[in-house]
């Protein structure tokens, strides 16, 4: 039996396999008017074929749970019942096809309001382009070239608590089975937990255990709306690859412990973006050894993501017990079926559509 096909189940949700798909930004919704923030045909043909491919468990990208929260104009929101009842086409579609929806919830913070990367490199964008005021824990930009963002208050962070909760309600009714809170790659919630972008000296500020509270305060929100028997899922940055005043693997470690006893089934764990000029040393497989670290020393469940592309690679990670599951990202970009021809190189069962079996 092939580790990598073996199904796997979190609460009352079983996975078919551990190929799972890592949530990426489309930037492909209207950015703006009555339609902004809803999912069109792109997300309904990009994630069903993903399904069709073999996945199992597709996390659909970041969905901010407000206007300001998305990192573009362009972004998936979850803020309303038009954006609701356009995901429900979607999720309806991957459970029909054997895989289970997931969804990811995000408020991008101090690097929100640019514009797709193709576009001027994703750069700022101003009123004019449909942009707005990021806001931040600090009034830290990410780069020189970004806004400095406005500091939340108390009061705004709390909304902000509110909002994540009243996603997850959204992500339910529209039929997701996982819901993962984004707390890494620099966004709002990693720009809370790490000390070169919080620079607060209030009760969000300051100590680990201050930092870590916005974070744990919109889990506990999650947690409190989203069903018993459904898992929850947070991401991790497990280091800003600073030598100094950044979030470091130790803290990911502590931290996980945390976020298993406030519910948090698993852990997917990736590493920076919240520092613009740091070095970081990218090969195959570069962030195996953080999943690994925090499924050895905490036991919460762990996905591993980052340039995993080769079948007997996925295969050796879970083989070895250095995660319960992988994410892939670009190699679903570039190969939506990828999962198809795993099993068929791993000698794995896995269904295959009716109309696809002329090709295996």
């Amino acid at each position: 039996m092939s580790a990598l096909f073996e199904p796997y189940t979190l609460r009352s949700v079983t996975v078919p396999n551990r190929v799972w798909m890592a949530p990426m930004c489309q930037y492909s919704a209207e950015a703006f008017g009555p339609n902004a923030g809803v999912a069109g045909d792109w997300h309904f043909a990009h994630y069903g074929a993903r399904a069709t491919g073999g996945t199992g468990l597709i996390l659909v990208e970041a969905t901010a749970v407000s206007p300001e929260g998305r990192i573009s104009p362009y972004d998936l929101g979850l803020w309303n019942d038009t954006q609701t009842e356009a995901l429900r086409r979607i999720t309806d579609f991957l459970k029909a096809r054997g895989s289970v929806p997931g969804i990811q919830i995000a408020h991008a913070g101090r690097k929100a309001s640019t514009d797709r990367p193709w576009v001027n490199r994703g750069g700022p964008v101003g009123p004019d382009e449909h942009g707005w005021q990021p806001l931040g824990p600090s009034p830290v930009p990410f780069r020189d070239d970004h806004p400095v963002p406005t500091e939340l208050t108390v009061d705004q962070i709390q909304e902000i608590v509110g909002q994540f909760a009243d996603a997850a309600r959204r992500a339910l009714a529209a039929g997701f089975e996982v819901v993962e809170v984004h707390g890494a790659h620099g966004y709002l919630i990693h720009e809370f937990l790490s000390p070169h972008s919080n620079k607060r000296t209030d009760a969000y500020g300051g100590s680990y255990e201050n930092r870590t509270r916005f974070a744990l305060e919109v889990v506990d929100a999650v947690r409190a709306v989203w069903p018993e028997d459904k898992p929850l899922f947070f991401r991790i940055s497990a280091t800003d690859w600073l030598d100094e005043g950044g979030w470091t693997a130790d803290d990911t470690v502590r931290f996980a412990r945390e976020l298993k006893e406030h519910g948090v089934d698993l852990l997917d764990v990736s590493s920076g973006a919240n520092v613009s000029d740091v070095k970081i040393p990218v090969g195959p497989g570069y962030q195996v050894p953080f999943a690994a670290r925090v499924k050895n020393e905490t036991h919460l469940p762990v996905a591993a993501v980052g340039l995993i592309t080769e079948p007997q690679q996925a295969e050796k990670v879970l083989a070895n017990g250095e995660a319960d599951a992988v994410l892939l990202g670009r190699e679903l970009l570039r190969n939506p079926s990828w999962a198809l021809h795993a099993a068929r190189e791993l000698d794995a069962d896995i269904h295959i559509p009716n109309q696809y079996v002329w090709a295996i």
